[in-house]
């Protein structure tokens, strides 16, 4: 029997078969339809992955230079107010309590700062590489900031109270010449002698660091260096 004489026999079969292949075809499009979807869902949630994770690693990066930098800064300002002192004889001898290494909080101070330079790469650079480095530093500073305080409020509040009348007496004496060193109207002899005589003052009493004493020489450096005038007055 030929197809065509089975149709012609059995049509009434045509219309459940056709019904069912329909189905069947409309099933397979569903699910088509349905991996097409999971599969733009998939593309989706790894391009949100790929790129969110880019974008994290570039927000990280971005805050760990904001945190090299603010630690450096906050470094130089602590350089900066020991500088203050570091470079003025006269602070020294009204605080002199901040050079004083017999002073539990002065060591301290002394100690982190030098800690703290330690922990400072020459090149900021390596920071951003090495997270376990920042830490380092960033404690490091912390701790020459709050050992700069507490030497720093120690000194204020003690001023010269340590001293007897007369070490006290010594350092106005010395305050009082150093004030006529660094006066430019006075005679070169003059400026000489009251600089010896401030640092003599000062002998034993205060810690005077080198770079003080460069600063105030290099002020008066033409007056050191020039003998005394004739007839001017004697240096002590």
């Amino acid at each position: 029997m030929s197809f065509f004489e089975f149709v012609g026999d059995y049509w009434w079969l045509v219309f459940p078969l056709g019904a069912a292949f329909g189905g069947s075809v409309s099933a397979v499009g569903k699910n088509v339809r349905k991996w097409d979807e999971r599969r733009r869902r998939d593309r989706l949630e790894l391009a949100r992955i790929k790129y969110g994770a880019r974008a994290a690693a570039a927000e990280q990066a971005t805050a760990t230079r904001t945190e090299v930098e603010r630690t450096i800064a906050r470094h130089d300002a602590v350089n900066a107010r020991w500088l203050r002192y570091e470079l003025d004889v006269a602070a020294l001898i009204d605080y002199p309590l901040i050079t004083d290494m017999r002073e539990p909080l002065t060591v301290d101070f002394h100690r982190a700062r030098r800690d703290a330079e330690a922990a400072r790469p020459e090149d900021p650079e390596q920071l951003l590489s090495e997270p376990a480095d920042l830490a380092a530093y960033r404690e490091a500073v912390r701790h020459y900031e709050t050992a700069f305080d507490r030497a720093e409020q120690e000194a204020r509040r003690r001023r010269t109270s340590d001293f007897s009348p007369s070490e006290q007496q010594a350092l106005a004496r010395a305050k009082r010449f150093l004030a006529l060193a660094e006066d430019p109207a006075a005679g070169q002899a003059e400026r000489q002698s009251a600089y010896r005589r401030t640092t003599r003052e000062l002998e034993g009493l205060v810690v005077l660091p080198t770079a003080a004493t460069d600063a105030v020489e290099q002020r008066i450096a033409g007056a050191l260096g020039a003998p005394p005038a004739t007839g001017g007055a004697t240096t002590a």
